[in-house]
């Protein structure tokens, strides 16, 4: 089945020799559409097929200022003689910068991991030493032992085996982020158990090592003593690393600074560190996915109003740039009370030509939706030449509303997040689940969470922590901190949950009684 998808679009080559560029010149020549009376370009339908993954439409961020007509893209070709592989020296700086960092934060964590597998694997072969070493090194000059000391056995296994469990739940869990600085309580924890394990391997060195203890009854005893010590030390680790932080106790403003959007949080005790690795993780599930075309519109205008300014010096060359600034700004301002109508007027095209491809759009799915029908078992064998998957059967019904929907995300300046490949697997993902096509146009009909988008899409999962406190501190009223990505920045402003003073009223429900006066001018 042909799975070509027809829309309108931009035709990509790269070319780096002369004879190439002037191949693409005369193409170009060639290409341009004839206008028509009316002052619209021809009708023409291009046929092209866009390799997996790439964007279904190229990112017009430069263009989407311009007013374009209903078929502006019909017959348009851009030619570029520069390699679409190309990178400047500024992403190779990025690119070195991140894999530095990435080398050393690896050190860091393996750094970690391996203390702490030591540590656990030293602490879980503890008590089995104490028990095993006596019966090796003086059989002979032991006491028997007896029931007793097999009943202090079984004790001695299921407790190592409640505590390997425990710390298999509680500390062997992926790694949700790198932070910049130690967990305290954790590191707090892995220099108790330490201390704990050497001043217990002392005193056996000390006591019974050296001495020969011949009460094996007594050595047992010492080793549950020590698996006891552990188990409380696992409940403490219990206490503050899960349940301090469970009571909120602060209220936590998260607001992106380019289009100041926001949500609040409620958060227990804890570090800046980790508050910040829960915002960004709420962040990526809450936040609307970040659309920096959706913020050139205002910079475009506010550039075209300045660039018909004219500032002239006529105090002579003393006057210096400050006076410029405060002359243009000025000017600026005057005329800020007509550009009102111009900022109504473009945003109500904008509506306009948005409601106009949405229904577009709308009628061009529900129309593709109506070929597609689930077969039964029993019609599945009359007819099993035409019986499709859910792929040949998205690939089938797309080209048909693939320019509705080309059109209605470049209009939106959605283009860049949604990829050929990805609307295929959604739409295949509709169909296999029975979904309307309401359910799959919501998708694009309003933007999502950015956790909705494939990862290649997310602008940055590298987050940098700017606070004046030490990232180790824990939360308290009126701490502002900032989380930097590429483009933009969230700033947290901490706020103390108030104490609630809840007082009880006593209402007698003999007092609810009523009387009912009439009067000759109502209704009643």
């Amino acid at each position: 089945m042909d799975t070509e998808s027809t829309y309108s679009g931009y035709s990509y080559y790269s070319s780096h020799s002369k004879k190439s560029h002037r191949q693409g010149e005369r193409t170009r020549e060639r290409h341009k559409s004839p206008r028509s009376k009316d002052g619209r370009g021809s009708e023409k339908s291009v046929t092209i097929q866009p390799p997996t993954g790439e964007p279904l439409l190229g990112n017009d961020s430069a263009r989407t200022e311009e007013v374009q007509d209903d078929n502006w893209g019909e017959t348009t070709t851009a030619i570029t003689g520069t390699s679409e592989h190309s990178i400047s020296q500024e992403d190779i700086a990025r690119i070195s910068k991140d894999m530095e960092d990435s080398v050393g934060l690896d050190c860091k964590r393996y750094l970690g991991l391996t203390i702490a597998s030591f540590l656990g694997l030293l602490v879980f072969l503890t008590p089995i030493a104490f028990i095993l070493l006596p019966p090796i090194l003086w059989r002979d000059e032991l006491e028997p032992c007896g029931t007793i000391c097999e009943g202090l056995f079984i004790s001695v296994a299921f407790k190592l085996l409640i505590l390997l469990i425990g710390t298999w739940a509680l500390f062997f869990r992926k790694r949700r982020a790198d932070m910049p600085r130690v967990f305290v309580f954790r590191a707090l924890l892995l220099v108790l158990i330490f201390l704990f394990v050497v001043s217990y391997w002392l005193f056996y060195g000390v006591r019974i090592l050296d001495s020969r203890d011949r009460n094996y009854q007594g050595i047992v005893q010492y080793a549950v003593s020590l698996v006891d010590a552990l188990l409380f030390i696992h409940y403490l680790a219990i206490v503050l690393l899960e349940l301090r932080q469970l009571q909120p106790m602060f209220t936590l403003q998260v607001v992106r600074s380019t289009d100041g959007e926001s949500r609040f949080y409620s958060l227990g005790h804890l570090s800046i560190q980790r508050a910040a690795l829960v915002v960004l993780e709420n962040y990526y599930k809450d936040f609307t996915i970040y659309n920096p075309n959706l913020l050139t519109a205002s910079k475009f205008r506010a550039a075209k109003h300045m660039a018909g300014l004219k500032v002239y010096n006529v105090d002579g060359p003393s006057n210096n740039a400050t006076g410029q600034s405060r002359a243009m700004i000025a000017a600026a301002a005057r005329r800020r009370d007509s550009s009102h109508n111009e900022l109504y007027y473009e945003e109500a095209e904008h509506e306009r030509r948005v409601k106009k491809r949405k229904a577009r759009l709308v009628v061009a799915v529900e129309e593709a939706f109506i070929h597609i029908q689930r077969l039964q078992v029993e019609e599945q064998q009359k007819a099993p030449g035409e019986v499709m998957d859910p792929r040949e059967a998205a690939q089938a019904i797309f080209p048909s509303m693939a320019r509705a929907l080309q059109k209605y995300l470049r209009t939106t300046r959605q283009q860049h997040y949604h990829s050929m490949e990805s609307i295929l697997q959604h739409l295949a993902f509709c169909i296999t689940n029975g979904m309307t096509p309401k359910a799959f146009l919501e998708r694009y009909l309003s933007a999502g969470p950015t956790l909705q988008y494939d990862k290649d899409r997310w602008l940055s999962t590298q987050w940098r922590l700017v606070s004046d406190e030490a990232v180790t501190n824990g939360l308290r009223d009126g701490i502002v901190f900032v989380l930097k990505c590429l483009d933009f920045s969230l700033v947290v402003n901490v706020k103390k949950i108030p104490f609630i003073i809840l007082s009880e009223e006593f209402i007698d429900p003999k007092s609810h009684k009523f009387v009912l006066r009439l009067q000759s001018e109502t209704s009643v």
